[in-house]
């Protein structure tokens, strides 16, 4: 394998496969395709290698690079239910794509929501099909008994466990750490405590999470160490950075037959023998299709492009997570991220000196150690009748295979319709465009509360502005357009309040102590709502701009990944997801990438003749 840069591009070569985009996706499908030493793949990365660079490998310091050089830094629409609020949505602009910049959370999705892909029309496309995918693509390092102990983490399953996988996954809880024990005892008191492993499918409940952090590096796994460094010496793979694809190239035939990329200054073409696959992401996926004439024939029309496929779903269905959290200041002596997050000198030099040596402390931990999986606690029990007076008054507002999917789950107490996290610091979640959600904090030491809705209704858009191809797309996720969603997401919230009451968690809250906001109290409905208006953000986990569905149901790529209506050319990221998983969406993501490149390896015949 070789990596270049720029002028040592090769010009007018031919490849069998390429890769459009050198990220999480793109460089696992690159890595499984070229282990067949015939097979020649030619990746294509916008950003560059940022393999070396502390602010990837350092856990902590995720947030540093967003809104950088290594970060898309796509913003919304004004969002209309949002107080017309504009919201950041980072992609990793670097080689590993958002891989390399994501707050390193590893999360199960459900069973229920992986079948239900099948059941929209999917053939193939079910938790049986995709779990030995979940399995292969990492290893799950188990911390020693006593770290276990203190963060519940009897429900590892060995027969479960992804035990020799590329990315590494592991706990960066400790035993200095009170909260995250009191965490897991809380949700005990509150009769959902975890009890069974989260890649089950089937887990319910608060538990102490793993993180992509290797183990024994105390650095982010992620796609460039994890897929692309073994492959490194390999031939027949080329990654080529800096390089800024335009559009597909076709023949008579709609078959897809190279790119036009832009690198270093100049116009330059590749070509594919095979197949294109198409791994730039959400945002900038559908923008290559659009560009390349395929997509809404009205919208192409509009920019003066040429039609080739009219493709009327081509960057509709997005779906994303939001979330939004509450600070509650602790008593005295409980540690928190407080000092560090603030950049108090002592505080950073003394977790770099700690990190540096001894590959321990603050800076071994990325985004959350502690995450829940929850039904709406108010409408368990005697709040039954309130659930289903909810649901029948939305029942004809969405199509209707969403709305019963959603149902589903909301009648179902063993499922989570949202989640609960724990961020041992204070977070400002009503920091505005121009400043970070770790900025212009209150002094004193806080741990936060989120919360996110899971399985929303709301359904926006991404597509082009322009026929430019360095025009950003205009991204719409309509937040909160389907009114059931701000009804689901505002009782979560309110569990907030109970969790902060509940013992042990409580007994490490200071008694009446500041909140991030005056406005950061939610025990009626109502005010629940309101907080989630002015402060909801983006969790940044969007899917589906190129679904996988039957097309007269709004698919644009079959189960195969292939775009309908023309040959060679596959999408393999998250805009192929058709409906969004419950969490992050990080462990999804590779588990779809690993199954698509064995559907590919099968289709074209490619046999493993490499480690």
């Amino acid at each position: 394998m070789s990596t270049s840069s720029h002028s040592e591009a090769p010009v007018n070569d031919d490849w069998d496969f390429v890769v459009v985009g050198g990220g999480t996706t793109g460089l696992v499908v690159a890595a499984r395709l070229t282990e067949d030493s015939q097979t020649r793949v030619l990746v294509l990365e916008a950003g560059n290698d940022h393999s070396t660079d502390p602010r990837v490998n350092v856990p902590a310091l995720w947030p540093s690079v967003l809104k950088s050089d290594v970060d898309w830094a796509f913003e919304t629409t004004p969002q209309e239910h949002l107080q017309n609020r504009i919201l950041r949505h980072p992609q990793g602009k670097v080689l590993g794509g958002s891989s390399a910049i994501n707050g390193q959370a590893f999360i199960a999705p459900s069973q229920v929501e992986i079948n239900y892909w099948e059941t929209l029309g999917n053939r193939g496309w079910n938790w049986s099909s995709l779990v030995p995918y979940y399995r292969k693509f990492h290893t799950l390092t188990i911390p020693p008994e006593d770290t276990r102990k203190h963060l519940g983490i009897e429900w590892s399953d060995e027969e479960i466990r992804g035990k020799d996988g590329p990315i590494q996954a592991s706990f960066t809880g400790v035993l200095q750490d009170p909260l995250s024990k009191a965490w897991v005892d809380t949700f005990k008191k509150l009769q959902y405590e975890l009890k069974i492993d989260p890649f089950s499918g089937k887990a319910i409940g608060g538990y102490s999470c793993p993180a992509s952090i290797d183990p024994v590096k105390k650095e982010r796994s992620y796609a460039v160490p994890a897929y692309l460094a073994p492959a490194k010496d390999r031939p027949n793979l080329k990654v080529l950075t800096g390089s800024f694809v335009q559009k597909i190239l076709f023949d008579q035939n709609t078959k897809a037959s190279g790119v036009e990329v832009i690198v270093d200054g100049q116009k330059r073409a590749f070509n594919a023998r095979k197949e294109i696959i198409l791994a730039a992401g959400v945002f900038q996926t559908p923008k290559i299709l659009e560009l390349s004439g395929i997509g809404d024939e009205v919208l192409l029309q509009k920019h003066g492009l040429p039609v080739l496929v009219n493709h009327p779903h081509v960057g509709e269905n997005l779906q994303d997570h939001l979330m939004t959290g509450i600070s509650f200041e602790v008593n005295e002596g409980v540690p928190t991220g407080d000092p560090l997050v603030r950049q108090e000198p002592e505080a950073v030099q003394g977790a770099m000196e700690m990190y540096m040596t001894r590959k321990e402390g603050p800076f071994c931990v990325g985004g959350y150690a502690s995450h829940s999986f929850m039904p709406i606690l108010d409408f368990l029990d005697g709040g039954k009748a309130k659930l289903q007076s909810l649901l029948d008054e939305y029942k004809n507002t969405t199509d209707k295979a969403s709305y019963d999917f959603v149902r589903s789950v909301l009648e179902d107490p063993e499922e989570g319709s949202g989640c609960l996290a724990m961020f041992a610091a204070q977070v400002n979640v009503h920091a505005t465009l121009d400043k970070s959600f770790l900025q212009d904090l209150l002094p004193g030491n806080f741990t936060s509360l989120g919360v996110t809705l899971s399985h929303p209704l709301s359904r926006g858009s991404s597509h082009i502005t322009s026929s430019d191809p360095a025009k950003d797309p205009q991204i719409d996720p309509r937040y909160f357009s389907h009114p059931l969603d701000i009804e689901v997401m505002a009782r979560h919230t309110q569990a907030l309040e109970t969790l902060a009451a509940t013992q042990p968690f409580a007994s490490y809250l200071k008694p009446n102590g500041r909140r991030n906001h005056a406005t950061a109290y939610v025990k009626d409905l109502q005010a629940a709502k309101d907080y989630l208006q002015t402060t909801a953000f983006s969790n940044n986990h969007p899917v589906g701009t190129c679904a996988m569905l039957p097309r007269e149901k709004g698919g644009v790529v079959d189960t195969s990944l292939k775009v309908y209506g023309t040959q060679g050319l596959r999408v393999v990221d998250s805009s192929m997801i058709p409906l969004v998983p419950r969490a992050n969406i990080q462990s999804t993501v590779y588990a779809v990438a690993e199954r698509a490149a064995d559907i590919i390896k099968q289709e074209h015949g490619l046999v493993a003749t490499v480690a």
